[in-house]
């Protein structure tokens, strides 16, 4: 069978420079500009990133994250990126946002211009050493503290706008219609019947709710591997990193991507995770009473995002398969699980504001 996404998803997956080729970065080129625009200079390790390169440099006594951004990334949404750290950390600075590090001249990013016609961008952010939230068994007291800061940064990004804010971005919950194409990629029956109910939950649920659904800025990506965590401090969330999906969507879609990484993980109680985190959420950034009944259906398609994408790169990575495949399933197991409750029971959890067992 040959495969290919439709023509709305195909731009979709461009626009999100999903389709751009990794051209490496010349290390002496980069190491030079960093020295020259940073005064940095130290050992780079190459670290995995889904787009663009990302290195850790430790440069003495201090370390650093430098990102390179793809070469079909817009200069505007790099600059979004950054723009919305800069405003977290500007309006609320209490929030444990990474932090950027600016150049010699008080910027927050350098371009290059490569041989080859492209440009990137080069941004240099100061690291975060601890544990992410994935590397951490959270229990309910620490999914609601998770829950609330996300709240808090919802609260804190309600007047944030960006002229690339209103971009196009595949990961954006509110497309998620347009993922019926990559259904085909899953071998396996039982999973695509999985992806076909989700599809139709949100054609029937949220796609006609979509106009009139509360919308801002929003993080994209609040997930556990997104989230530094100190266990031993009040607070928990010790930084927030990568803005890199950050897009002007749904608030709602906010709390149902982290919701995704939560439900299906156990079988006896699929979505007691995700009722401490949303209870936690709500202490910060109640939520629409009438937008509610999405959260579900929306988590439940960004479960079905996190499966199918995965199918996909599998495709175009053949290298990486056997590890994507293996996180694939990972997720259509916790998928299938949370689709065994009715959703009426979900829903009516999520109303009664609970975080206690029960579903």
């Amino acid at each position: 069978m040959n495969k290919s996404p439709d023509a709305v998803l195909q731009r979709l997956l461009e626009k999100s420079s999903l389709l751009s080729s990794s051209q490496p970065i010349d290390p002496l080129l980069l190491k030079n500009m960093l020295e020259r625009h940073y005064g940095l200079s130290g050992h780079f390790k190459r670290l995995a990133s889904e787009k663009g390169h990302t290195f850790r440099l430790k440069a003495g006594a201090d370390e650093y994250l430098v990102k390179v951004s793809p070469s079909d990334e817009p200069e505007l949404v790099t600059a979004l990126q950054l723009a919305v750290m800069r405003y977290l950390d500007d309006a609320a600075h209490a929030l444990p946002i990474q932090r950027i590090k600016s150049t010699l001249d008080r910027r927050d990013s350098v371009p290059i211009d490569l041989d080859d016609g492209t440009c990137r961008v080069i941004s240099v952010f100061c690291f975060v050493e601890g544990l992410l939230w994935e590397q951490m068994d959270a229990n309910i007291e620490h999914l609601t503290k998770l829950g609330d800061m996300l709240g808090r940064i919802n609260s804190a990004l309600r007047l944030f706008g960006h002229p690339a804010a209103e971009r196009s971005l595949v990961y954006d919950i509110r497309h998620f219609h347009h993922w019926a194409a990559l259904v085909e990629y899953t071998p396996d029956p039982q999973r695509r019947l999985l992806a076909q109910r989700a599809l139709r939950l949100f054609d029937e649920i949220v796609l006609p709710r979509l106009p009139s659904l509360e919308m801002q800025v929003i993080h994209g990506d609040y997930a556990p591997n997104n989230v530094v965590v100190d266990p031993h401090s009040d607070v928990l969330a010790k930084a927030i990193l990568d803005f890199g999906d950050t897009v002007h969507s749904a608030v709602i879609f906010d709390p149902a991507n982290s919701v995704a990484h939560l439900i299906g993980r156990t079988q006896d109680h699929p979505w007691q995770d995700a009722f401490a985190f949303v209870a936690g959420y709500e202490q910060s950034r109640p939520i629409n009473e009438s937008e509610l009944p999405l959260l579900p259906v929306a988590a439940l398609a960004r479960l079905t995002m996190l499966a199918l994408i995965r199918h996909w790169k599998a495709e175009r990575a053949p290298d990486q398969r056997e590890e994507l495949l293996a996180s694939a399933e990972y997720y259509w197991t916790n998928l299938d699980r949370a689709m065994a409750v009715p959703l009426d029971d979900v829903i009516a959890r999520f109303r009664y504001r609970a975080g206690d067992p029960g579903t």
